[in-house]
């Protein structure tokens, strides 16, 4: 299998032959990493039960596990899940890159599109799955939402779509979400929205893909899930918790597949995640201190502040060297938007993510708008 280099790799080698002015200290706003401590109480439950290593956890998650996510998608969401309808699973990561090679095995020519600029695991998906591949091209000019192409949809086996969008920072209202839930149908495909970006929001919360399905009387989720995470709105990724939810049938057959990927979480993790998964509070006030962030970001920058997620998109005249030169002079590391994309539409964005405190993004951001034209 021939995957690309991360994105992070890139990075190191482009930023390799630079000394960094040593007269600031380093800042890192490449990765989507909150750098907030994960809330007391997460991390008392994850010590409390850890007496349970000496068990083998079950695959399909414990009760205890499932439920509390079942809970938070009826409060967020006002969806109602059946047991058979949702799957905990380690994190999201894995779920995104083992889902596709599932769904695509036994198809002869497999076709998956998926957004694009992109997290990079869809592609490494792509790859593994032998799928040809359609990009989803998220420009200025569509304000970086997936557009529905029939012509290439119908010829789809899998879609993943990202709203909230990383690293865009785009958002898709229901009526948007809608419309990709009637292309699933008609076009007989099937449709992942990764939300693991939903919970972090400055006023409105955006809507869960499956709300879009009931929302057309998808009543079934035919043909459609959603993966969601707890590392953003908890601080907390080192608990590696997500879930697959949605299509019941779907889900039978991967549960089954599951069993043979090995990827079990550990009880303590579950009971730790389930504690994090129930409780709102910690959240509302992680989604606080990246209301300050934004505030700062517009403040100083004079960008636009975006419904969702913690990063900045942040339009220039050479992704490249603008991030070689904040580099050099200022000591900040950004991401620059062609490795996270395919074609040359993104060069002149980077991608800031605006994950440290108050005063570390006041600063990096005051060092950067030196180099904002």
């Amino acid at each position: 299998m021939n995957f690309e280099a991360y994105p992070f790799e890139k990075l190191t080698t482009l930023l390799s032959d630079i000394t960094p002015n040593s007269d600031y200290e380093p800042l890192t706003l490449t990765i989507g990493e909150p750098q907030f401590q994960t809330p007391d109480f997460i991390q008392k439950m994850l010590q409390d039960t850890s007496g349970l290593l000496n068990k083998y956890p079950k695959t399909a998650g414990e009760n205890i596990l499932k439920e509390s996510q079942i809970n938070f998608m009826q409060k967020r969401f006002h969806i109602t899940l059946e047991h058979n309808q949702i799957i905990p699973t380690f994190g999201t990561r894995e779920v995104l890159f083992n889902f596709p090679q599932f769904l695509l095995h036994d198809k002869k020519d497999p076709v998956m599109a998926f957004t694009n600029p992109f997290y990079q695991i869809y592609e490494g998906a792509a790859i593994a799955s032998r799928a040809e591949v359609i990009h989803l091209d998220l420009t200025k000019e569509n304000n970086f939402k997936a557009e529905i192409n029939p012509d290439q949809l119908k010829t789809c086996d899998l879609v993943i779509i990202n709203f909230p969008n990383n690293p865009c920072a785009s958002s898709l209202n229901l009526e948007e979400l809608s419309l990709w839930v009637q292309a699933a149908i008609d076009y007989n495909f099937v449709l992942i929205n990764d939300e693991c970006y939903s919970e972090i929001y400055s006023d409105t919360p955006d809507p869960s893909l499956l709300e879009a399905a009931k929302h057309i009387g998808n009543d079934t989720f035919k043909n459609i899930l959603v993966v969601n995470s707890i590392s953003k709105r908890s601080s907390a990724p080192g608990l590696r918790s997500g879930f697959i939810a949605g299509d019941a049938k779907i889900l039978k057959a991967y549960m089954k597949y599951r069993t043979y990927v090995g990827c079990a979480s550990p009880l303590p993790l579950q009971h730790a995640s389930a504690a994090a998964w129930n409780d709102e509070k910690h959240v509302e006030e992680n989604r606080d201190k990246y209301r300050k962030n934004f505030a700062l970001a517009k403040e100083i920058l004079g960008v636009e502040v975006p419904k969702s997620t913690f990063y900045i998109w942040l339009e220039v005249k050479d992704d490249l060297e603008f991030t070689k030169l904040l580099y050099q002079e200022k000591n900040i590391k950004v991401l620059p938007g062609s490795f996270l994309s395919r074609g040359d539409f993104n060069t002149k964005h980077v991608r800031i993510a605006l994950v440290e405190n108050e005063v570390k993004t006041k600063e990096a951001l005051l060092r950067i708008k030196e180099h904002v034209k």
